[in-house]
Parts: structure tokens; C-alpha cells; sequence
């Protein structure tokens, strides 16, 4: 594997560095404050392209693959990891499940607006008693012949009240268990019945809207299933691999900020006449987040190239997510250490990027199931996909 850009590759890096630093760094710290959604940096990143990865060009995708992605993520989620959520949650969740398991009319109808920013998309499957249990959900479609009855509700859900339209996994089949789910594609637009409410009592991500939403005889036209009925837990799992490739890249480019900020920072500050950065205690903090954050870049590059090939990428995938997780948590704390008191204060980063690290523990999956795939996979007790 050879992880070399090429020319095409740093034009795209190039590209999502300077959006990144022009639309979405001016902002971040008045939109952290005001918990602020700002809707019209995903309209410009649908523009240049950056949310249609590995999405056909007919359907207005961008004809590049899952290398780029994360090379152009990476540097989005660098400035601000909060912005990664909108690649998952148009592309590479339903833009990409959709492509894969839909209907011609489902993914000319959908599509385009995913990736081209006009619409903003989400994928629900957790409950309030449902989150690593993805079979033990509750929310139910009822089969009435000409359409599906959706009753129940979905917990922590990325885009939530500002989606448009999103993916919903329910069940079609009591007692059926994962064999009993299937996939549905909601126009949150033009529903009735379903209630959004914004989850606004957070630790950190507070740019990106979070919700509840409420199911209440919502009525869904049976061209809105998408893929066969009861296959919808298979569905999901297919979409969890693609779309944890987010949290892996969002985890690792978060890494790289506190490194690049406690770097700088350790060259600026002194005490006892000297650059902080010569104690050797400093020294070893920066080596072990350095060695930590080559890895996380790696093992995200390594996931990539194996989907890029079509090969079995689970395992490197739920690798990459754990690993980077684990070291942008260590990397937050830290540059929260390194910066001293000035890191608690809300003039620098330093407590935004340990409130966004913790999100990556929990999302798409906890650390302890990661850490279950990887080791089932390693035992040979489940497939790597």
C-alpha cells in the first residue's frame, strides 16, 4: 500500500484545506458559542464537490473514491471535527446506501440532492433503549397495503431537525429481532406526523444539530422501502462500515489539531527563561501524541484503500475508529495539560477539542463493540466484510 498523494489527490487536499480555512475557521468560535448550525457551509461544500464521494457521476457524485474522501475530510474535520457529520450523513450514509441498495427512480430522486448540498441528510437507528443493540429498536411500520404506518422514536440523531430527508430503520416484523428490521427513506419535508426535537444539553459538537424524532402514524409511500422488507438490519451494518469512516477520519484529523496547536503553543510559551517545549516532560507529551496521531492517519488510510479496492475492510475500519478515538481523547488531554491554565480558559481550543474527542468514544458504535469486531474478527468467530 502505497499512501503517497498523487497530483489529483493534493489538488483535492489543497481544495478542502483552503475551503476549510476561508468558510469554516472564521466562524467556529462564534458558532461554538451560539451553538449554531450554519446551513449554507454544506450548500458550499456540496458545490465543490465534497459530498459526493465514491457516488456515481450520473447521479451528480464527484468520480473520485474513498482516498480522496479521506484525504479531503481529513482536512475539514482538522479545523473543525463537528463539520465531518455532514459528509456521513449525506454521502456516505444515505447517498451511498442508496446507490447501493436502491431502486433507478429511488436514486435519481434522492441522490443528486444529497450530494449536491441541497438537501441536508441524516440516518436514524438509535432509541432511548437502543444503541449498541441495533435488533432490540422499537419504532414500528405497520404494512397497510398501499403505505407503511411509522410509530416510535429515534434518540441522538446527527442532522436530525435541519434534515430534509434521511434514513430510518424500523421494525417490519415483530419479534423478528435483526432479522425483523428494513430500511425506509423519510422526506422529512413532506411527512406528517413526525416531531423533531433539538437536543441542545451537550457535552460538545455543538454546531451540529442533534435530535429526538417522534413517529406518530406517520404515513410513508411503499416506494419509500428501501431494499426487501426484513433486510434492513443487514442494511444498516453495510452503511455503519462506510459511514464510521467519518469517525475514524474526524477522530484522527482531530488528533493532528491538537498536536499542530500544542506544537505551536510549546514554541511560544516560556517559564524559567526557556521555550516550554524544551522540558523534557513536554517532550514526551508531544512524542506520544506524534506517535499516536501517525497511526490514527494510517490505519484511516489503510481502511480506505482497502474499500477503494473492494476488499474486506471491516476490521480496518473498526481499527481505525477505535485507535482514533483513543488518540484524540489522550491528544485533547494533552494539549489541556500542555497549554496549562490558558487551556481551560475558552480563549484557546483546548476545551472544545476535549468535548468533541469524547463523542468519538460513543458514536457509531462504542468503543467496547470496535473492540468486539475487531477481536471477533481476529478469532474468526464472525466474517470480515
Amino acid at each position: 500500500m502505497d499512501f503517497g498523494l498523487t497530483e489529483e489527490q493534493k489538488m483535492v487536499q489543497d481544495m478542502a484545506r483552503n475551503f476549510a480555512e476561508k468558510e469554516i475557521a472564521p466562524y467556529v468560535e462564534e458558532d461554538e458559542e451560539n451553538h449554531y448550525y450554519r446551513r449554507e457551509i454544506l450548500t458550499k461544500m456540496g458545490e465543490l464537490g465534497l459530498l459526493g464521494w465514491s457516488i456515481p457521476e450520473e447521479y451528480g457524485g464527484n468520480g473520485m473514491g474513498w482516498m480522496e474522501a479521506v484525504t479531503a475530510l481529513y482536512e475539514i474535520a482538522k479545523v473543525h471535527t463537528a463539520w465531518r457529520l455532514s459528509i456521513s450523513g449525506n454521502c456516505w450514509g444515505p447517498a451511498m446506501t442508496i446507490n447501493e441498495w436502491g431502486t433507478e427512480e429511488q436514486k435519481q430522486k434522492y441522490i443528486p440532492d444529497l450530494v449536491s448540498g441541497k438537501a441536508v441528510g441524516s440516518f436514524a437507528m438509535t432509541e432511548a433503549n437502543s444503541g449498541s443493540d441495533v435488533g432490540s429498536m422499537k419504532t414500528f411500520a405497520a404494512d397497510k397495503g398501499d403505505h407503511w404506518l411509522l410509530n416510535g422514536s429515534k434518540m441522538w440523531i446527527s442532522g436530525g431537525h435541519a434534515s430534509d430527508l434521511g434514513l430510518v430503520y424500523a421494525v417490519t416484523t415483530e419479534g423478528g429481532g435483526p432479522k425483523g428490521l428494513s430500511c425506509f427513506i423519510i422526506d422529512y419535508n413532506n411527512t406528517p406526523g413526525i416531531t423533531r426535537i433539538p437536543i441542545t444539553k451537550k457535552v460538545g459538537m455543538w454546531t451540529a444539530p442533534t435530535s429526538e424524532i417522534v413517529f406518530e402514524n406517520a404515513m410513508v409511500p411503499k416506494e419509500n422501502l428501501l431494499g426487501p422488507v426484513n433486510k434492513g438490519f443487514q442494511i444498516c451494518m453495510w452503511m455503519l462500515n462506510n459511514t464510521r469512516m467519518g469517525c475514524a477520519t474526524g477522530a484522527a484529523a482531530l488528533s493532528a489539531a491538537c498536536l499542530e496547536g500544542s506544537v505551536n503553543y510549546a514554541n511560544e510559551r516560556t517559564q524559567f527563561g526557556q521555550q516550554i517545549g524544551k522540558f523534557q516532560m513536554i517532550q514526551q507529551q508531544i512524542a506520544e501524541m506524534k506517535l499516536e496521531d501517525d497511526a490514527a492517519k494510517y490505519l484511516v488510510y489503510r481502511a480506505a484503500w482497502l474499500k477503494e479496492n473492494k476488499l474486506p475492510s471491516q476490521q480496518a475500519t473498526s481499527m481505525a475508529k477505535l485507535f482514533g478515538c483513543n488518540a484524540a481523547v489522550h491528544a485533547a488531554n494533552m494539549a489541556m495539560k500542555i497549554y496549562g491554565s490558558y487551556g481551560y480558559s475558552t480563549e484557546y481550543p483546548c476545551g472544545r477539542w476535549l468535548r468533541d474527542a469524547k463523542q468519538f468514544e460513543t458514536l457509531e458504535g462504542t468503543s467496547n463493540i470496535h473492540m468486539g469486531i475487531v477481536a471477533g474478527i481476529e478469532l474468526g468467530y464472525q466474517p470480515n466484510r
